[in-house]
């Protein structure tokens, strides 16, 4: 009898050497865990069948079809013969597969009317869908030749056929196999969650859930299974919120109440204009919570244009009214040049301590980046350590070794998701006690991320867009399909620019040299062409169908210097056209500019291309976005961006957002550089579940804090919440 495998024994002992090489190099699958926790990615089910019609070119997929006839012809362009085999699901749609050289067994065995599990990559020729030499394994009984699947039906036998997330190397049967060869011996660790919660939420034990998931007995015995492995990765990660909000009600930290009379009223009475009802809504909320005792950890939510950046000045100088300093963290130089012209504006003389015609209770505002000379380093550094310079606003450069605040009490991290977690916590150090923290985003957040990932912060909504902002209006320009909507943009551009306007022309990429967090690798796995690149189009551009107009480039491996010149420029309305990268996607403020069009807008993702077209229509004017596409007409990219060009509202991008994306790039897997842990769990579906969990998960912590009485479930926390995702998660 084979010796009981747990989570922790290695493949190799289970499943061989040389299949544990491929899970462990293909999949990063490496114990009898790793592999039991790796969950179908669906089911197949025999009469319903995987639509053919929906399939992306590029995508990696196993299908279930019937073959439905072959073919058999002599190659053009050297020796042998092509077959070719056609399969269909049922539902109307067809798939090619195509094999290379002589191999007539392998027609017998695919004859029509047999079914079979098919996986390869999704390719296009001649307008058909076809996978190249796939893999695949017949269902019932074995064909002639060398089908070799008879060690692989019994996988299939039932009425469900699970489909894993496989590779090329180890396709989903293999797989399937190994998880079988691991089941007969698994036993499975203690159950995490308290006897209590799953008899309140009528959830099946633990051991039961993995073995149906992998091999369910009936619908319902995978809805069960599924509904408490998704329990447990809610649970999981609200336990670590709560646990963590907990803890951070006992920090100490120094309130900083606001005072009458000081910079904050002075302020206020000097602004031109009138605070939305949102705005002061939030600054009541945000005054509050900077004068308590403990740390502030709010986060601060509003569409592009929402006023989001006065709301944290206010802030700041209550702060500042305190004896305190505040500092705001900004994610690129050009984003944080135009923060400190913009604050200086707004403050006038609050903001010129010791300058002539300063007012009598003034500050500074110091911008700290890595681009500054030596001179003006050691200046700004010098009025920052004293205390002198209130406000200090800079990109990473804050976060050196030499930059000391004389007390720092609040810190704004502006546009949070551009920052990894260590950059965050270094500025947060550099005080004596922890300081109070509002962290901004212009990307909507849907309830159930916020409820999630920010689920230890107090959460803040500006919804209003002050008095006027100007709508934008969306269309997407499909250039392969016709060009000459392609030229109608660019005259459109031209007609804005004869009015007086400006414009942006967006592109996914730099150009020749190294790639940054802004460059896409050159091409993509699918062969399409390199995506368009600013310094390959500016030139073009300029000799072509913008000719004659003032054209400037920005991207984010000009010298610090030179960007911010040619962001002046652009402001001071010197250029007519700025060509850049997604350098301009945060915070760039040229009330003038009123077109925007974005170059291969598909390579964008829903929020940037949002973010994006909030540049323009900041103005009395109205705003227009450009999406130029060769995406094809039906296809899930052009879909998306039809998406965006239908709607501004930005909570229902974002939820399409999500729907999109990987739920473990929400939950910082990237971030951390970790696989996904959130394997089940949809944020957008399970909207239900995980407000249950966190109210369980509330009542827990509350009556057992450090989980002392529940050792399962800390250690399946430590799990599935490992330390660096839950600094993640702590920091927001």
């Amino acid at each position: 009898m084979s010796e009981p495998a747990t989570v922790d024994t290695p493949l190799k002992k289970l499943v061989g050497d040389k299949t544990a090489k491929a899970l462990a190099s293909h999949l990063d699958l490496h114990t009898a865990g790793d592999l039991v926790y790796h969950f179908p990615r669906r089911y197949d089910e025999r009469g319903e069948h995987t639509d053919i019609r929906s399939l992306d070119v590029g995508e990696q997929v196993t299908v279930l079809a019937q073959v439905q006839r072959t073919a058999v012809r002599p190659m053009r362009q050297r020796r042998g013969n092509l077959l070719e085999v056609t399969v269909g699901d049922g539902s109307g749609g067809v798939l090619t597969l195509t094999f290379f050289g002589n191999q007539a067994w392998r027609e017998r065995e695919l004859r029509p009317g047999r079914w079979g599990l098919f996986a390869g990559k999704v390719t296009e020729f001649r307008s058909k869908r076809q996978l190249n030499g796939p893999e695949y394994v017949l269902l019932g009984e074995g064909g002639d030749g060398e089908a070799a699947v008879s060690d692989d039906i019994e996988e299939f036998a039932g009425a469900l056929i699970p489909v894993y997330p496989a590779a090329a190397a180890v396709p989903t049967w293999v797989i399937a196999r190994c998880v079988r060869v691991v089941l007969d011996t698994f036993t499975p660790p203690d159950d995490p969650l308290p006897s209590a919660v799953r008899a309140s939420r009528k959830l099946v034990g633990l051991g039961a859930a993995l073995t149906e998931i992998h091999r369910p007995s009936s619908k319902e015995a995978l809805h069960q299974a599924r509904r408490r492995l998704k329990w447990d990765e809610a649970f999981a990660v609200q336990v670590t919120l709560v646990q963590r909000k907990h803890r951070a009600a006992d920090w100490p930290a120094r309130p900083r109440p606001a005072r009458p009379g000081g910079l904050l009223e002075a302020f206020d009475a000097r602004l031109p204009y009138e605070l939305t009802a949102g705005q002061r809504e939030v600054g009541v909320e945000i005054a509050a919570d900077l004068a308590t005792p403990h740390p502030m950890h709010r986060l601060l939510q509003g569409e592009v244009g929402s006023g989001k950046t006065v709301v944290a000045l206010r802030a700041m100088l209550q702060v500042v009214d305190a004896g305190g300093q505040a500092a705001l963290l900004a994610p690129t130089e050009v984003l944080a040049a135009q923060h400190h012209r913009g604050m200086l504006d707004l403050l006038g003389p609050l903001g010129r301590a010791g300058e002539l015609g300063s007012a009598e209770h003034a500050t500074r505002v110091e911008l700290v980046t890595g681009s500054l000379g030596a001179a003006a380093r050691r200046r700004a550094l010098g009025e920052v350590a004293s205390g002198a310079a209130g406000i200090v606003l800079g990109t990473h450069a804050l976060l050196y070794e030499g930059v000391d605040f004389a007390d720092l009490g609040l810190v704004v991290v502006d546009e949070q998701h551009r920052f990894g977690v260590e950059q965050r916590d270094a500025l947060r150090a550099k005080a004596d006690q922890p300081p109070h923290v509002l962290v901004m985003t212009a990307t909507p957040i849907p309830r159930t991320v916020a409820m999630t990932v920010y689920g230890d912060l107090e959460v803040s909504t500006l919804s209003q867009l002050p008095r006027g902002r100007s709508p934008i209006a969306s269309h997407v320009v499909p250039a392969a399909e016709k060009p000459a909507y392609l030229e109608r943009a660019w005259r459109r551009l031209r007609e804005e620019v004869s009015a007086g306007h400006q414009a942006y022309v967006v592109c996914p990429r730099i150009g020749d040299g190294p790639t940054s967090d802004e460059e896409p690798p050159p091409e993509d796995d699918n062969g399409r062409r390199p995506p368009l690149a600013v310094t390959e189009v500016a030139p073009l551009l300029a000799e072509g169908p913008l000719h004659g107009l003032r054209i400037g480039v920005l991207h984010g491996r000009l010298p610090a210097d030179e960007k911010d010149a040619v962001m002046r420029s652009f402001a001071a309305g010197d250029l007519d056209v700025l060509v850049a990268t997604t350098v301009v996607e945060v915070g760039v403020d040229v009330p003038n500019a009123t077109v925007m069009i974005v170059l291969d807008a598909d390579r964008f993702g829903v929020s940037q291309l949002h973010q994006l077209r909030g540049r323009v229509g900041r103005g009395a004017a109205a705003g227009l976005c450009l999406l130029v596409s060769e995406a094809a007409e039906g296809s899930s990219a052009r879909e998306r961006l039809d998406a965006v060009a239908s709607t501004s509202d930005g909570f229902k991008l974002a939820e399409l957002d999500l729907e999109q994306r990987r739920e473990g790039d929400v939950l910082g897997a990237t971030q951390s550089g970790h696989r996904s842990h959130l394997r089940l769990l949809s944020l957008r579906r399970d909207a239900d579940l995980i407000r249950d969990a966190r109210a369980e998960a509330i009542t827990l912590i509350e009556d057992d804090p450090e989980l002392t009485r529940s050792p399962a479930l800390a250690a399946s926390v430590a799990a599935l919440v490992d330390e660096d995702r839950a600094e993640y998660l702590e920091k927001g």
